[in-house]
């Protein structure tokens, strides 16, 4: 039987996870009493298991029986695959908020006077370049800031 990839919809019962997965019943109950592998729960508190969960007690049992790596190990690395999708989830978000902002800006940076560095330092100019300006409208106006001198 073909499961689709990546689908979280909880479907299997044990039994037929347990097929799909190659896994004794009683395995699959293992691994989900120490958080290897947790499928969602029916009303009547049975389990159900997704595509995804099945996905999940193959690679359990592929890092179990090919890699030697014992079961707090597994374990260690779920927690830290889920922690890296988490994190990819968060890199996706932020370059879309990224990319909404860059489309709303104009990309102005203008010289301000040129000066020698040492008068840069003696005045705290960090950067001679003004930063990019929000684009609200239509509006070309341009606002130069110069700091004053002490």
């Amino acid at each position: 039987m073909n499961i689709p990839e990546h689908d979280e919809t909880p479907v299997y019962v044990i039994s037929a996870a347990a097929e799909l997965s190659g896994l004794h019943p009683q395995t699959l109950r293992q691994y989900d009493r120490l958080g290897l592998v947790s499928p969602d729960r029916a009303p009547g508190r049975g389990r159900r298991y997704s595509a995804g969960d099945i996905e999940r007690l193959r690679e359990v049992q592929r890092l179990s029986q090919d890699e030697g790596v014992n079961l707090a190990g597994i374990k260690h690395i779920r927690g830290l695959q889920d922690e890296v999708s988490v994190l990819r989830q968060r890199v996706a978000e932020l370059e879309a908020a990224l990319a909404a902002v860059a489309a709303t800006t104009i990309p102005v940076a203008v010289p301000v006077t040129p000066q020698p560095p040492a008068a840069q330092a003696a005045q705290h100019v960090p950067n001679p370049l003004l930063p990019a300006l929000p684009a609200f409208g239509r509006s070309t106006a341009l606002v130069i800031w110069r700091p004053q001198q002490h």
